[in-house]
């Protein structure tokens, strides 16, 4: 396949268009619906905020958007766009730069003293996660590969287009994933806004006097910095590299001052993101999880009633994983459930920053998982393709 065309988000044309009109401007096409969707989150994002909703009230709005938007193409246009998988790697980088440059180097190195910590936590959650798959596929009657694609806490994108790859059924996988990025996202905010109260104080909730405040000094370093974390988005789409968005602009986000005060003509740079950057960051990431809710198709409901199960014993394997690291470590409950919590890992981590709550810890946490996700997909994938062939013997 073509790289260059790769990167374009993936359309699903209506056949009732005209077919040369569908090949000409499917991006265009995906473009405004993403402007659109981006309208629609404003309004929404600050209407949530008036509900005391916090910092997540934008990825809310996003969320909202995205739905809306989605099933509003499928009623009214009958055009069915896939969800915009670009809009959320965007959205993943825009958040990581966020978070990147929210966090303090001598902190991260501190908390590395506790890898070996995060190490059995992942472990564990990935051995919960196999036995989960196991239970659905045999609850479910799906395909063992199937199965674990859609209850592995490894993000909607990156499974779905796993299943795409072998042949298997995307649309369950998504609608399993979606299910549970949703519920979690949905579900810890609503945990810490009912048990820490006054504490979801966040700093990033802007007034639309401020939402723009930003010292004009320093537009040639975010220019720099855009440009950047551009070409990693590029480059982690064109190599199909899992979360390499995220790290990237996390790694940019860590490094960038420390490395552009040791050039010898700059002295004394102190780059932060604007609280634009972080909240166009959050409603991509919402709007891309509302539209898998916009555009997906109807299931029975013993296919969703077996869905909601195997993401109520996910939750049950996170709440399990967060009173492990409670006596294992010093860490507070609010810092061992956000750890733990069965993604997604940007939502996560963004909850931890939005509460200014240890977020070096949740963020080390979540990316030791993404990493043990990412890095072990091939040898997982051949595991549960053998076990399929067994099975299907039988």
């Amino acid at each position: 396949m073509n790289h260059t065309l790769s990167i374009l988000p993936i359309v699903e044309e209506s056949t009732t268009e005209n077919p040369a009109v569908a090949v000409q401007n499917p991006f265009i096409k995906q473009l405004a619906i993403v402007f659109l969707e981006m309208l629609l989150a404003v309004p929404f994002g600050f209407c949530l905020t008036k509900l005391h909703l916090g910092g997540m009230a934008w990825l809310f709005g996003g969320v909202a958007a995205g739905t809306v938007v989605l099933q509003g193409c499928r009623i009214f246009y009958q055009y069915s766009p896939k969800p915009n998988r670009t809009a959320r790697k965007i959205g993943m980088a825009l958040v990581g730069l966020t978070v990147g440059a929210s966090t303090n180097y001598s902190d991260l190195a501190t908390v590395a003293n506790g890898i070996p910590i995060f190490v059995l936590l992942t472990f564990f959650l990935l051995i919960c996660g196999t036995v989960i798959g196991y239970i659905y596929s045999r609850l479910s009657q799906t395909n063992l590969l199937t199965s674990m694609l859609a209850t592995v806490p490894g993000g909607v994108g990156v499974m779905a287009s796993i299943a795409a790859d072998y042949n298997k059924n995307v649309t369950l996988v998504a609608l399993v994933q979606a299910l549970r990025v949703t519920t979690v996202v949905l579900l810890i905010p609503f945990i810490v806004r009912t048990t820490v109260g006054n504490a979801w104080n966040p700093s990033i909730i802007p007034t639309p006097s401020n939402l723009f405040n930003f010292d004009i000094s320093q537009l040639g370093l975010l220019l720099l910095v855009l440009g950047i974390i551009g070409l990693i988005v590029y480059l982690s789409i064109l190599f199909k590299i899992p979360a390499g968005d995220f790290f990237g602009a996390l790694l940019i986000g860590i490094g960038f001052n420390p490395i552009i005060n040791l050039l010898p003509f700059v002295q004394d740079i102190h780059f932060t993101p604007p609280s634009f950057i972080n909240i166009i960051g959050q409603m991509l990431l919402g709007i891309t999880i509302g539209e898998y809710w916009g555009e997906k198709p109807s299931f029975g409901k013993r296919t969703i009633v077996y869905a909601v199960l195997s993401v109520i014993m996910t939750l049950i394997a996170g709440a399990i994983a967060a009173i492990l690291a409670m006596q294992l470590t010093s860490w507070d409950w609010l810092t061992c459930l956000l750890v733990t919590a069965p993604g997604g890992a940007a939502e996560m981590i963004l909850v931890s920053l939005v509460l200014n709550h240890n977020v070096e810890v949740v963020t080390t946490g979540h990316l030791i998982r993404l990493i043990a996700i990412n890095s072990s997909l091939p040898i997982w994938l051949f595991l549960f393709r053998h076990l399929d062939g067994q099975l299907s013997l039988k």
